[in-house]
């Protein structure tokens, strides 16, 4: 595929169309990343986390007699 911001010149602007476009991928792009840390990096910490927290306050707690 070729390159269309290589068809524009120094001094024109660029095509609505074209920007949009560039602008949209980009969100999309943004967004797919959001969505993959979130699962892939956030979640487990947070369950990570939750369950240390939960086995600390188990191992805290006096025995019953």
């Amino acid at each position: 595929m070729e390159n269309p911001f290589k068809k524009i010149f120094e001094h024109q602007e660029v095509p609505k169309v074209l920007k949009e476009k560039v602008l949209n991928d980009v969100g999309m792009i943004k967004l797919t990343l959001d969505v993959a840390d979130l699962f892939v990096v956030k979640y487990p910490s947070t369950m990570g986390s939750i369950l240390t927290l939960n086995e600390k306050k188990e191992t805290k707690k006096p025995k019953k007699k």
